[in-house]
Formats: structure tokens, C-alpha cells, sequence
């Protein structure tokens, strides 16, 4: 089976994934290209055979690295793993000042909010403000942004340009979640202080991944306090005792990598650089502005949007098609997979 893009653009490699007609979920979960599925397949064959040693299930996370460090313009170096945006932040809400304040918008997902929101026995506070307002509402006793690039809840998209000005002005920390985005939104991470990402998602990756860019400034008020053997200097020189031994990057604050679910990532974010993310935006927008026509909606500028449509959930679910229910609303999802047929399926379904 040919594993690899036969052209350019998303088109070239639409033969890479074997999405049954109807996925408009990825919002929830993304769904593997072929030569993540293959890699994972063979490392749990080597696995339960026993016939490999792990080091090379464990390379494949300096690959990922590498991939997401490129994918948002930033340094390898500077960027850490581990497998969920909530472990990820908790190091950087550690590093929140005593009495800090810490501005989210209205409804952001809880993984990004509840690492500063436990921080309330030092004083940390988070305060919410509607998305739209965030920029405006940042002033000099903000301590801490933190926002979703792109809205989990609804698809929404934030002003990173306006919000990253206002926090520079008021010297608070940017501190971005891009799981909703990076795979399909281009940005340059290298303005914001922080940015996490969940890889299960828009980097159709196994569920158990993630990333963290850490400026290097920022860095030095962070502890490691998660600190294992893999965020050793040399992860592989020595497994035991003192003395403590950290990398001097952003690798301080990786945690043990779950070895399978990096296998199956490396290939996943290799095979999104070969697309480009720019060819994937205009795919994803495209469909999902046909999808809001056919309803009879004006279009909008993301890969997710949400409709309300009386019966919705029950009229997808007869029809055959995947999306979510959040805040009551339908949330339909669309990425490299989907074709104009599902869009149109699901229209038909709505509009029944």
C-alpha cells in the first residue's frame, strides 16, 4: 500500500486514511493517517512479541518535537512533552506570583483554566471575560492570559495578534492552548510565552500526547516539579541516584513518554508538514463554509463551527453522521478527511 502523499496538497494524500463516510468529529478525536496506524501497529506487534528493545519506540518523541517545533516556528529546544495540556500547564501555573492574577475567556476549556484556578490557596484569582473583550480587559494587575486560539466550545478563533499586544504592554504572560488549532490553523507560537497542544486532536495522533513550548524567560521562574529520568541532560547515561542531572531546555519539564502513543505521532505530524497546514486550512474552511451555506448561514473563518438546528443531534445520528453536542448546539468539525460528500449528507440530514 502506497503510505505517502501521491501529490500536493490535501487532495495527494486523501488516500491515506480509511474515515468512514460521515466524520465530522475531529474536534473530539482525529482519526490516523496510514502511516501512524502502521507504525503503531508494528511497534505493539514488536511488543508483544517481545523481539525490540524501547529506545526506539522513544526516538520517535524527538521526532514529534521536532515536527511541532517546526509546525509553530519555534525551537525544538525550547519545547517540552508529556500527554495532556492540564500536566502540561501545571508547571507554569506553579510559577503564577502569589496573590497573581490570571484573565481566561468566558467558557475556555477546563484543562486550561483548573491548573491557575487550584492555585487559589496562594491567592492566584482567575478572572473570565468574554472573548471578544479579552485584549481590552487586560491591564496592569493581569498577571497571566490564558486562552484557546481556537474555541473548543463553539469554533471560534481569538484576536493572538491583539490579545499578544495588549499582554506585552501590560507585562502579563501569554499562555496558549492550540488543540483545537495546530494542525490546521498556521501561527507563529514564537509570540506567545506558552503554547500547549493536545496531539489527539488536529494532529490525529494517539491519545496520550502533547506539547509545550516554553520561552526561555519564562522558563527560569518555572520548576521541574514533575521532573523524571526523562528530563535528564542525558536521559540515557545514567537511570539512578544524585546527583540531579535536568536539561538545560525546555526538556526539564518533559515527563516519561508513553512509548506506543508516540510511535503512532511521529508519522502523523510528519505526513501534516508534507500537506502544509496552510493547504489543510483551506480545505477544512472550505468544507466547513459549505456546510453553514447549505443551512443557509453566512461563512466563517474555521475548521469548526456550531449550528442550531431543532432535532439535530437525533437527525445526524439517523443519517449516519459523527459530530458533537456542546452547549446544546451541534458542533460539526472538518479536516483532511473530509470530503464535500459528507458535508453535503449532513445537510441533507439537518434539513430533513
Amino acid at each position: 500500500m502506497n503510505t505517502s502523499p501521491s501529490g500536493a496538497g490535501v487532495a495527494g494524500a486523501a488516500h491515506l486514511w480509511a474515515a468512514e463516510p460521515g466524520f465530522l468529529n475531529t474536534a473530539s478525536f482525529g482519526l490516523p493517517p496510514t502511516p501512524a496506524w502502521d507504525a503503531l501497529q508494528r511497534a505493539q506487534d514488536d511488543w508483544r512479541a517481545g523481539r525490540v528493545s524501547w529506545e526506539g519506540w522513544a526516538d520517535a518523541t524527538e521526532l514529534a518535537r521536532a515536527s511541532y517545533a517546526r509546525l509553530i516556528g519555534v525551537d525544538p529546544a525550547d519545547v517540552a512533552v508529556g500527554s495532556q495540556v492540564s500536566q502540561l500547564l501545571a508547571s507554569v501555573a506553579d510559577a503564577v506570583p502569589d496573590g497573581g492574577v490570571v484573565l481566561v475567556p468566558e467558557q475556555e476549556f477546563t484543562s486550561a483554566v483548573f491548573p491557575f484556578a487550584v492555585q487559589a490557596d496562594r491567592g492566584v484569582t482567575v478572572r473570565t471575560a468574554p472573548l471578544a473583550e479579552l485584549a481590552d480587559r487586560i491591564d496592569a494587575g493581569v498577571d497571566v492570559v490564558s486562552f484557546a486560539l481556537v474555541q473548543s466550545l463553539d469554533g471560534r478563533l481569538a484576536d493572538y495578534a491583539g490579545i499578544v499586544a495588549a499582554a506585552r504592554a501590560a507585562g502579563a504572560w501569554v499562555v496558549v492552548d492550540a488543540t483545537q488549532a495546530c494542525g490546521w490553523l498556521p501561527f507563529d507560537g514564537a509570540l506567545a510565552d506558552v503554547v500547549v497542544a493536545g496531539a489527539y486532536k488536529w494532529l490525529m495522533s494517539p491519545r496520550g500526547t502533547g506539547f509545550a513550548y516554553l520561552a526561555p524567560q519564562l522558563r527560569e521562574r518555572m520548576r521541574p516539579s514533575q521532573a523524571g529520568w526523562f528530563a535528564a541532560e542525558d536521559p540515557h547515561s545514567g537511570y539512578y541516584g544524585l546527583p540531579l542531572r535536568l536539561a538545560k531546555d525546555a526538556r526539564a519539564f518533559d515527563v516519561s513518554p508513553a512509548w506506543h502513543a508516540w510511535v503512532g505521532t511521529a508519522p502523523a505530524l510528519e505526513l501534516i508538514e508534507q500537506i502544509g497546514v496552510a493547504n489543510i486550512q483551506a480545505h477544512d474552511v472550505a468544507l466547513a463554509n459549505r456546510f453553514l451555506a447549505g443551512l443557509g448561514l453566512p461563512p466563517r473563518d474555521s475548521a469548526i463551527v456550531t449550528v442550531d438546528v431543532p432535532g439535530a443531534e437525533q437527525k445526524l445520528a439517523a443519517a449516519g453522521i459523527r459530530a458533537a453536542v456542546r452547549g446544546g448546539r451541534v458542533r460539526a468539525a472538518f479536516h483532511v478527511y473530509t470530503t464535500a460528500a459528507d458535508v453535503d449528507a449532513a445537510v441533507a440530514a439537518l434539513l430533513s
